[in-house]
């Protein structure tokens, strides 16, 4: 029975997650970004929201082996296994594509970073070259180029902005360290790097409200009953846990699933520039999918006794989510 119940609240999940919470406002709202104040954010829906979740996260940390106990899961788990050898050939050749993709719009890393400048023309093309030759070195040269390219947008756009898209340092990384004796600590940075970019861009709808609202309007967004303010500040919960989860290493490959599910949806509604977007995040995913944390050591896994795993959880997330939004609100 317990399965059954799980594997209904996994599909409850997919159907009835805000799919706003994982579009980036930034390229779709047509209004400024108008900070609210402090005493808006944490209002007293937005508190016990926040400790509901933790409490579910808590209790989620010590069912998440029931949710894999189901007929086909093992053999499913056996054929992913079986896929990881190509896991980095998947991330190598899956960035190739994602900037092919960019290139083809005129953009870099994001629909919002438009190519201007014949050089940055040149660079993008070198990195889709230098990455589809199927050799090590060629990819350093590839990840080298992406790395100056990014830092040319930083030193442009500053690094609060780019805080954004941390997750193609992360890449960036895990494809230069490749063929080394620290090889090994590629992916666990690609988990970190991707669920503490996810946890930063939600942030970003709490203290801008109204530019996911505008998106919500215009767009025709389904609210599912809720008003937009409260369905705005569920849908970057929703973006927070998934970051939050990933980098504390729970229902990896399951997150990975529901978020692609998600990503599909939202391009539906978004169209061709959520498509140049996320199509790297996508590729991310996939691996996420594929690897689950054979090669993490979760956080949570610190502490032996079932209850103590609960109290991490439960103060961790508290303290993660206090201090990206007091981090953001600041310099935002």
């Amino acid at each position: 029975m317990i399965n059954k119940k799980m594997v209904t609240f996994i599909v409850a999940l997919i159907l009835a997650t805000p799919i706003t919470a994982f579009a980036h406002v930034k390229w779709f709202a047509k209004v400024p970004a108008e900070k609210i104040p402090i005493e808006e954010i944490l209002s007293p829906f937005f508190l016990t929201f926040a400790l509901i979740v933790a409490i579910v996260l808590a209790v989620l940390s010590q069912v998440m082996d029931h949710l894999l106990r189901i007929p086909w899961a093992d053999k499913l788990d056996k054929y992913l296994n079986n896929l990881r050898k190509y896991s980095r050939y998947i991330l190598k050749y899956g960035t190739a594509l994602a900037f092919i993709i960019q290139l083809l719009s005129s953009s870099m890393f994001a629909p919002e970073f438009v190519i201007t400048e014949m050089w940055q023309t040149i660079v993008m093309a070198g990195i889709i070259v230098a990455l589809l030759i199927p050799h090590h070195f060629a990819t350093k040269i590839g990840a080298a180029l992406m790395l100056g390219l990014f830092i040319s947008l930083w030193n442009e756009y500053g690094w609060f902005y780019m805080l954004d898209y941390g997750f193609y340092v992360a890449i960036i990384f895990v494809l230069l360290i490749g063929s080394t004796k620290i090889e090994g600590w590629g992916f666990p940075f690609l988990y970190l790097g991707t669920g503490l970019s996810l946890c930063w861009v939600a942030v970003e709808k709490w203290v801008y409200p109204g530019m996911t609202i505008d998106i919500v309007a215009n767009h025709g967004v389904p609210t599912f009953g809720f008003d937009p303010v409260t369905f705005i500040i569920m849908a970057a919960f929703v973006e927070f846990i998934v970051g939050y989860l990933l980098v504390v290493g729970i229902l990896n490959r399951i997150l990975g699933l529901v978020v692609t599910v998600i990503f599909i949806l939202t391009t539906m509604l978004f169209g061709a520039t959520e498509i140049v977007g996320h199509a790297m995040i996508h590729i991310v995913l996939i691996i996420f999918i594929i690897e689950g944390v054979s090669f993490y050591h979760p956080p949570i896994k610190m502490h032996r006794t079932k209850l103590d795993q609960m109290i991490f959880v439960f103060l961790n997330f508290i303290f993660v989510l206090a201090t990206f939004l007091l981090v953001y609100y600041r310099f935002a």
